[in-house]
């Protein structure tokens, strides 16, 4: 079975990110896990944090992908895939939303974006095929999105410096049929490895991953 994290930040577009692409994949990898999705903040706090004015003219996606393409390049040398994500902020709420799946056009608007919000923005992500999973539902700030608009819902989330109330996620995937993600929620070197998903098959890219959470042919780290 192959080990697979999908809830990673660094330090290098993510603000509250500590580690390094060296760390991170390091830790990875001593603790065997053969991938990695890198799910960096896309929110306004993120693209401040890159010096980015998100009103100005000019590509913003390749910034926002740095971590995760320094993450492919060290990971492909060291044995470990690593795929694209993103945790997701609009300007209506606190919720962050994990995004599998999508090509960097979806993400190329950052200020039409946030000001979109989860309705608007929901068909369009699916209309391209990518997958969205509340994280964190029930964590301080956040509240659970009307369950049409999500895929799945993150019931395990092992940040240990949040009450995240990972049993009420459990209930509200069960009530609606949403799949159920985990993921370490990686920032710090005590968050490495905590949890994530176990699966018989190893995706070959993003795409691949996205359609292996769709089909639910995995287990929680954990259970």
């Amino acid at each position: 079975m192959h080990k697979i994290e999908t809830h990673l930040h660094t330090k290098i577009v993510s603000k509250c990110g500590w580690l390094s692409p060296e760390e991170l994949i390091a830790g990875y990898k001593a603790a065997g896990y053969d991938a990695i999705v890198v799910t960096d903040h896309y929110n306004r706090t993120t693209f401040e944090y890159l010096g980015i004015d998100t009103r100005a003219p000019g590509d913003k996606v390749g910034a926002f992908l740095d971590g995760y393409r320094r993450m492919a390049e060290l990971g492909e040398r060291e044995g470990i895939r690593v795929f694209k994500g993103a945790e997701l902020r609009f300007d209506e709420s606190e919720n962050d939303y994990l995004l599998y799946g999508y090509a960097d056009e979806l993400l190329e608007d950052p200020e039409a974006l946030f000001r979109m919000g989860i309705a608007a923005f929901s068909p369009i992500a699916r209309g391209q095929g990518a997958l969205l999973v509340q994280a964190h539902p029930y964590r301080k700030k956040c509240t659970p999105a009307i369950a049409c608009y999500l895929d799945g819902v993150e019931v395990r989330n092992q940040n240990p410096r949040h009450a995240n109330f990972n049993e009420r996620a459990v209930e509200y995937a069960q009530q609606y049929g949403l799949l159920g993600l985990a993921g370490s929620d990686c920032h710090r070197t005590e968050d490495i490895a905590t949890t994530g998903i176990l699966s018989a098959e190893l995706p070959g890219d993003s795409f691949g991953m996205a359609r292996l959470i769709r089909s639910r042919n995995y287990t929680l780290i954990g259970d």
